[in-house]
């Protein structure tokens, strides 16, 4: 008897990601459907995505990671999704992974992929990224993000859960001012998170937290091994736990 296989949809949310969409669409090209809800980017990321006529575009208002993710998956036709960030790309062992798990007859609901992170086009080997792991390929069905966090978000699992043998590349960091954008968009975030659990901004967090951030990544993870890189994005981490303490000041001051 023929074993039925199972379809698999690709999830991607995006907004203004035109140095990344097309590399991103080809990095999932072999799944059977792929689908993208843009936040309405206003860069060319619409126009570049409309060109593809296998992609479903779906265009979204984004409120945070959290809703966008859980409002993507309603999107996909298939049970077994696969999301990635704009950013990241599947080798082609990774690719031949994620066709064999999807159909692998245990009873395995999602799949956690291991990520190598870039430093432009250099590989960060240590600086706290080393143990680096997400859920990105799981059933629907028996899965969905955590609505309280906005950012860095949860995926909260009904069922058995394993991991990937083969990494999935994160070319996170293009240059300085981009990544910088993006820490502040986190901060934001994550401030409102706080916000909304009364966090109260003191001392110990706009000082003490960001410097054991950049102790924890620069030191104890052996940021100090990818040299000058190392220091660098150890820093920007520090950057941004300071500047989400900064933004729910300016929340309680509006407020």
């Amino acid at each position: 008897m023929k074993i039925k296989r199972n379809n698999l949809t690709a999830l991607l949310i995006t907004y203004n990601e035109i140095h990344n969409i097309d590399a991103a669409i080809a990095t999932v090209s072999f799944v059977d459907e792929i689908v993208v809800v843009d936040s309405f980017s206003t860069d060319g990321t619409l126009e570049a995505v409309q060109k593809y006529k296998n992609v479903k575009l779906i265009q979204h208002k984004f409120i945070n990671f959290s809703d966008q993710r859980n409002f993507a998956l309603q999107q996909a036709s298939n049970d077994w999704v696969l999301f990635i960030d704009a950013d990241e790309r599947i080798s082609k062992d990774l690719q031949r992974e994620i066709s064999e798990a999807v159909n692998n007859v245990q009873a395995i609901i999602a799949y956690a992929f291991y990520r190598k992170f870039y430093f432009k086009k250099s590989p960060l080997k240590f600086s706290g990224y080393q143990t680096n792991k997400a859920f990105r390929l799981f059933n629907k069905n028996f899965v969905k993000y955590s609505k309280d966090k906005f950012v860095h978000e949860t995926l909260n699992v009904n069922g058995k859960t394993t991991y990937l043998s083969h990494k999935l590349d994160h070319y996170s960091y293009i240059n300085e001012e981009n990544y910088k954008a993006k820490l502040i968009s986190y901060a934001q975030l994550r401030a409102k998170e706080m916000y909304l659990k009364k966090v109260k901004p003191n001392f110990y967090h706009f000082y003490i937290k960001p410097a054991y951030r950049f102790l924890s990544h620069y030191i104890i993870r052996l940021g100090f091994l990818d040299g000058k890189n190392g220091y660098k994005i150890s820093k920007l981490n520090a950057f941004e736990v300071q500047q989400r303490y900064v933004e729910l000041r300016k929340l309680y001051t509006k407020s």
